[in-house]
C-alpha cells in the first residue's frame, strides 16, 4: 500500500515524491541553525555610522544626573511600558512626524544644548543622531549600548542603572 500523501504528490515522471523522516529532520535542523545564527548576527549588527560622540550608559546616566546633558529615550511607548525608562530621561517617540521640533522644545529651543539619544540597542539612536546633526543639533550624542545592550556594551538594564515606570 502506498503512502497516501506521496501517492497524491507526483513528479512529472510519475514517481511519487517522498521525503524521508531523516531528511525532514535534517532540513529542519539546518533551518533552525540558520535562524539562530541570524538572530545572533541581528543582535550584534553594527549601528549606522556617524562622527558624533558616543557615551556609555554609565556616562549618560552620570551626565544626565548632573544636568550636563538631556537624555532622550527615543523608543516607542510599548517599549517604555515594557522595560521602563531611564531615570532622568525625556521620552520622545522617534516615529513622531514632529520629532525634530519635539526635541528642540525639550531643549528649550536651544539646538546647541548637549543631548544624548538612547534606544533599545543603539541602531535607531545612531540613525537619529545622524539626522539630528543634519538638522542643526550641534551637541548631539549617541548611547550605542541602548537599554538592552549591543556590541557596544551590556546596556542600561544589564548595567543595573535605575529605570522608572513610564507615566504615559
Amino acid at each position: 500500500m502506498q503512502d497516501p500523501i506521496s501517492a497524491e504528490t507526483q513528479e512529472a515522471s510519475g514517481r511519487p515524491v517522498t521525503m524521508s523522516r531523516r531528511k525532514l529532520l535534517s532540513s529542519a535542523g539546518i533551518l533552525l541553525g540558520a535562524a539562530a545564527v541570524g538572530a545572533v548576527a541581528w543582535r550584534y549588527r553594527p549601528a549606522p555610522d556617524h562622527d558624533r560622540p558616543r557615551l556609555s550608559v554609565a556616562e549618560a546616566f552620570s551626565a544626565a544626573g548632573a544636568g550636563a546633558i538631556t537624555l532622550v529615550d527615543i523608543r516607542t511607548p510599548r517599549e517604555w511600558r515594557s522595560t521602563g525608562v531611564p531615570v532622568g530621561s525625556v521620552q520622545i517617540d522617534m516615529r513622531r512626524d514632529d520629532f525634530t521640533e519635539a526635541l528642540s522644545r525639550a531643549l528649550g529651543g536651544n539646538r546647541a544644548a548637549p543631548v544624548a539619544l538612547i534606544c533599545a540597542r543603539g541602531v535607531r539612536s545612531a540613525r537619529m543622531v545622524r539626522r539630528m546633526a543634519e538638522a542643526g543639533f550641534s551637541q548631539i550624542m549617541d548611547v550605542p549600548e541602548g537599554m538592552l545592550g549591543s556590541g557596544a556594551g551590556p546596556g542600561w538594564i544589564a548595567g543595573n542603572l535605575p529605570v522608572a515606570r513610564w507615566q504615559g
